[in-house]
């Protein structure tokens, strides 16, 4: 028992897999926050091209 015990003390593939789902999930987040910056940006610049275009004759 004592021995099990020690092998899965001793065990860093748990600890690697951790450090993998940490680092994507501060991926996700930033990218989650880049898109919520430009979101308000991307609005104003759609409306100005719509507008753009309605106006626009040939």
């Amino acid at each position: 028992m004592r021995k099990m015990i020690n092998s899965i003390r001793s065990d860093e593939n748990g600890a690697v897999t951790v450090d993998w789902v940490v680092l994507t999930a501060a991926v996700v987040g930033l990218a989650v926050a880049i898109v919520l910056a430009l979101k308000n940006g991307a609005v104003g610049v759609s409306a100005g091209t719509e507008a753009f275009l309605k106006n626009w004759t040939f």
